[in-house]
């Protein structure tokens, strides 16, 4: 098949505040993903893209082949102490998914084994694992298409077999009673996938008489659920971009009521939990962006009760924290670098733990005891594999608890720099570079990578994705640009809404001035985000088509204003703090200004890679497939518009390890061959 798809135009008239679009692909969308024609349309699709690699002899098995011979044939992660049994997981190169382990007085027992699960399934995963508090049982949501639509398993650990299904369309994650003989979950609406529903479910019993706790009827909230520090409570959170508001429920007591923390406010984020006599509280209240830090009584939960820890400062945003007998870590970040704050809870004295690194990623983990003597971070940079460190709150004295295995990988033969570029507004924003030392800045080619959306931060850790590229000369750089939280939340508010457009061209003159710094061959600079960050890939190329020689688009969201304009679309209402509610005129109209569908013309586009699945439920399939068709037809230049449409999966593509690596491979494998062509 040496032609693209041509499939039919039917005209669909879009009209909004006396504006009217035109889109000739809105057919493609079926919401039952049962259409034969549509889905003989994604099977062309697939048919053409694969002929393009035979035809370009695109090398997706050498990349493949490199992940291989990096991965051990064996790995266990670390050990997860709950009260006195551990909890691990292990993976092994010949299967797809991981197997999970209990130990009690050193006996080690198989309890999950999710390849016999999604044995003869095309596609399979599981949420997490959740043992009950007896340790009795094993819960964990599972999910049989990719639409993220949680049933949950339980079963009994000591006889090893499956007790029951609760086919509940849920978020996958639970919190057990007390005594172990129920747990709380959270149902998703069936239409928007937005989670509104709190129940309670005992075992044994029909889901028909599942209790109704909690019902959000406000379609831009979305709740979500977590155990609190002393296990003591359940704690619900009600959230949307700009405001939430928290439930606690007494686990110990029966018939326990939630009560309301603090009520919603406009504009007011906070997040608590507690200790054994009190809430400490993460709030931004009084416009203190990058939060300060409180404490309160149990029983006193009025904002006029909160007593002040950590003051809220410009140039450090807190970020999380975590209480333990005598101490607090707060997880902060100071000019995009990532700190740890350690504070004496008697004396109030505050302490940095330090790191050597230029760039690196930290976060807490695995930290499950409040009286612990000691606490858990994750340490990684891009030339750093992740390792956790345990660190004594009391002597400072530190160790490593386990590691990354990465086959054949020497650190001091990559070179890792933090640079900050100056942006058309005179913005500084940071870029984070890995490359292999020795190799010609100017001549080699450069792949920028970015997301800036939902205040998230691409962090500068390590990705083993990326390494067959670098170690084939490439340049791999992270532009930390705005409306990610990166340097704080105000960072965040500068690339949402109606300030969007910074998004993209911080991303634009980050590769600019990696040019004039000579880093990067200009003949030979790519591309690539996923998810809101292929949304940044259609921006761009729609601003600036001949900057980048080749873009890797993964599941994208590219039709934003007629998304955001319908509310039966999934996650729809929950989002329109972060790209605007078209129904407001002045938000139509700067959602159009740069909405990759809406503004595809008559350019000079760089060939582009886009990947969906059928079932994503994050980005509906229809988006790219529709987007490729527009792009192909208004593209200027003779450049292959590439769709690789998984007809099972999600936004994730293809469940297991290993078909994850495999489509990895195919998207650098695209960009590995531009780069040889562009030679």
């Amino acid at each position: 098949m040496n032609l693209p798809p041509k499939p039919k135009k039917i005209r669909k008239n879009l009209v909004a505040h006396k504006d009217k679009r035109i889109d000739w692909y809105y057919w493609l969308r079926d919401d039952e993903r049962k259409n034969n024609e549509v889905l003989n349309h994604l099977k062309q699709e697939n048919k053409y893209s694969s002929f393009w690699y035979k035809e370009n002899k695109v090398n997706s098995k050498k990349i493949y082949n490199y992940y291989k011979n990096k991965i051990p044939k064996f790995e266990q992660g670390f050990k997860t102490k709950l009260n006195k049994y551990q909890y691990f997981s292990t993976a092994s190169f010949s299967q797809e998914h991981r197997r999970f382990y209990q130990v009690h007085k050193k006996k080690k027992k198989l309890i999950l084994d999710v390849n016999k699960l999604a044995k003869d399934r095309k596609y399979f995963d599981i949420s997490s694992i959740y043992p009950s508090r007896n340790h009795k049982y094993l819960a964990y949501g599972q999910d049989i298409n990719g639409r993220r639509e949680y049933s949950i398993v339980i079963r009994d650990i000591n006889k090893n077999k499956f007790l029951e299904e609760n086919k509940c369309s849920s978020t996958g994650n639970i919190v057990w009673n007390e005594n172990s003989d129920g747990y709380y979950y959270l149902k998703k609406d069936p239409k928007t996938l937005i989670a509104n529903s709190l129940f309670f479910h005992k075992l044994g019993t029909s889901v028909k008489k599942d209790e109704l706790i909690f019902k959000e009827n406000d379609r831009e909230y979305n709740l979500s659920i977590s155990l609190s520090r002393t296990k003591k409570y359940l704690l619900l959170q009600v959230s949307k971009t700009e405001s939430n508001e928290f439930w606690y429920l007494n686990l110990e007591e029966k018939n326990s009521n939630l009560e309301c923390f603090l009520k919603r406010k406009n504009k007011h984020l906070y997040y608590i939990d507690d200790s054994p006599d009190r809430f400490f509280i993460m709030s931004n209240r009084e416009n203190k962006k990058n939060f300060a830090l409180y404490e309160t009584n149990s029983n006193r939960t009025k904002e006029i009760n909160w007593k002040l820890i950590v003051a809220h400062k410009k140039n450090e945003l807190i970020e999380n924290f975590i209480c333990f007998k005598d101490f607090i870590i707060l997880e902060t970040r100071k000019k995009g670098i990532p700190c740890l704050l350690q504070i004496d809870r008697n004396s109030n004295k505050k302490s940095y733990i330090d790191f050597k690194e230029e760039s690196f990623t930290l976060s807490l983990a695995n930290n499950n005891d409040y009286k612990a003597r000691s606490f858990s971070f994750i340490f990684s940079s891009l030339r750093t594999p992740s390792s956790l460190y345990s660190q004594n709150l009391y002597t400072k004295k530190r160790r490593k608890l386990w590691s990354q295995k990465v086959l054949n990988h020497k650190e001091n033969e990559y070179e890792t720099k933090r640079i900050t570029i100056v942006a058309r507004d005179k913005t500084r924003v940071p870029i984070s570079l890995i490359y292999k030392k020795g190799i010609n800045l100017k001549k080699a080619p450069l792949l920028q990578y970015g997301y800036g959306s939902y205040g998230l931060i691409i962090e500068p850790s390590f990705k083993l994705s990326f390494m067959p590229l670098i170690d084939e000369g490439f340049i791999f750089a992270i532009a930390h640009i705005r409306g990610g939280q990166d340097l704080g939340r105000g960072w965040y508010d500068q690339g949402r809404m109606m300030n969007k457009m910074n998004t993209f061209y911080d991303f634009i003159d980050c590769t600019k001035k990696l040019h004039s710094k000579n880093i990067g061959n200009e003949k030979k600079t790519y591309a690539m985000g996923g998810s809101a960050g292929g949304l940044l890939m259609g921006a761009i190329i729609n601003l600036e088509p001949q900057l980048y020689k080749g873009i890797v688009s993964a599941v994208p969201f590219v039709d934003v204003l007629t998304t955001m304009s319908d509310e039966s679309i999934p996650l729809t209402t929950f989002e329109y703090k972060e790209w605007g509610n078209p129904i407001k005129k002045k938000e139509y109209y700067y959602i159009k200004r740069y909405s990759p569908y809406d503004n595809i013309g008559n350019k000079p586009y760089p060939p582009v890679l886009v990947t969906s699945s059928l079932f994503d439920s994050q980005v509906q399939y229809f988006e790219p497939a529709k987007y490729v068709l527009k792009l192909r037809e208004y593209s200027t230049s003779n450049n292959p518009i590439l769709l690789k449409m998984n007809l099972i999966g999600g936004h994730a593509g293809k469940s297991g390890r290993l078909a994850s690596l495999k489509e990895t491979a195919e998207e650098l494998g695209f960009l590995s061959t531009l780069s040889t062509k562009d030679s």
